[in-house]
């Protein structure tokens, strides 16, 4: 019974080892620089930049806050998976001394 229980947690070990790589890689391959702001110095009421910031050089990319919020939340469901492992163990420790 403990034999399937540490193989369990070891998978269970292996899939968020993946998951961590293939965040931090897609995380990385993102362009999430600074944007150019292509309305500097443009009224406010033209085409393209109405209600857009018109005194910045840069402009924040949206998308850092995206990735951000879901990295966290891809976090949230791997710590999950962690304490799985932990419980897995320590009911495997249990069976093993009983």
């Amino acid at each position: 019974m403990f034999m399937e229980i540490a193989i369990a947690a070891i998978g269970i070990g292996i899939v968020l080892m993946v998951g961590y790589l293939v965040v931090a890689q897609v995380r990385a391959a993102l362009p999430l620089g600074n944007i150019t702001n292509s309305c500097l110095g443009l009224p406010n009421l033209t085409a393209p930049c109405v209600g857009l910031d018109n005194t910045s050089t840069l402009l924040v990319n949206p998308a850092v806050a995206g990735i951000a919020s879901t990295q966290t939340t891809v976090f949230a469901g791997f710590g999950l998976l962690a304490v799985g492992i932990i419980v897995l163990a320590a009911f495997g420790l249990i069976n093993v001394f009983k």
